[in-house]
């Protein structure tokens, strides 16, 4: 017996629960590159500024955003303009088209101006796995509702090790819906070539392994990066089947087996 499924071969390099996948799509902010704390801290000075300029009236949903915990429950995953309509709603604030747009925009211009400062890196582990991926001949795809999807890839010296990106311009373009909706991934790994019931989903958002399950995605496989004393257990409860802390562990050597 030959090929990535011979005894001994490529796919031997990948842990058990992705040996039979035909395909992979990973989110890209917080699971390729580590530009999620950066997304974050545009975010908190967005809606810090937009909460003290125009207060709910319930003093409690004044207090400032908090880039862990409201960062993963209301933007992390989604568009822009999702997120910040989102957030907004949640605190009672005006969530009227144009108090999410200015919010939106505001986020936009704070997150280019620390992009062009310098750029993000590649995780270590994710590089690790997409290149055992890929040496098993696993088609792999980027997915993001960030229109910077490509540029941090780039810039992280990452893109050529995917077939397949689909970020925020091209979901408006094909007039994708966000997350939780699956279309953002069912996109991608159609690009790929394979049904969703034969792929998996690497993801660190809630909205995200919402939409890998909606999906109907063989696995779905949470990234929990922040270490919080839930994050685990909400990310399997909004649909991932299992938890991570990095994606190293998805490699044989040195991973669950």
């Amino acid at each position: 017996m030959s090929g990535p499924h011979a005894r001994g071969g490529p796919r031997d390099a990948l842990a058990p629960a992705l040996r039979d996948v035909r395909a992979v799509v990973f989110d890209t902010d917080g699971v390729i590159t580590d530009s999620a704390s950066v997304h974050a801290a545009a975010w908190k000075r967005a809606f810090d500024a937009r909460l003290r300029a125009d207060p709910p009236a319930d003093p409690a949903q004044r207090r400032p955003f908090d880039e862990r915990d409201d960062y993963l429950r209301h933007v992390d995953g989604r568009s822009r303009l999702d997120g910040a309509a989102a957030f907004l709603a949640a605190r009672g604030a005006d969530a009227s088209d144009a108090a999410v747009r200015q919010v939106a925009a505001d986020k936009e211009r704070l997150f280019t101006r620390r992009l062009a400062e310098g750029g993000v890196d590649a995780y270590p582990g994710t590089v690790r796995l997409v290149r055992a991926l890929r040496a098993a001949g696993v088609p792999r795809a980027a997915a993001s509702a960030s229109r910077h999807a490509g540029e941090l890839l780039a810039r992280a010296g990452v893109l050529d090790l995917f077939d397949v990106l689909v970020d925020g311009g091209e979901a408006a373009r094909l007039g994708l819906a966000g997350k939780p909706r699956p279309d953002l991934f069912l996109e991608a790994v159609r690009r790929l070539g394979a049904p969703a019931g034969q792929a998996a989903v690497m993801e660190d958002a809630l909205a995200g392994v919402e939409a890998g399950r909606a999906g109907g995605f063989a696995l779905v496989v949470g990234v929990d990066r922040t270490g919080g004393a839930d994050t685990g257990e909400r990310l399997l409860r909004h649909g991932a089947d299992m938890v991570v802390r990095d994606l190293a562990e998805l490699c044989a050597r040195g991973g669950p087996t």
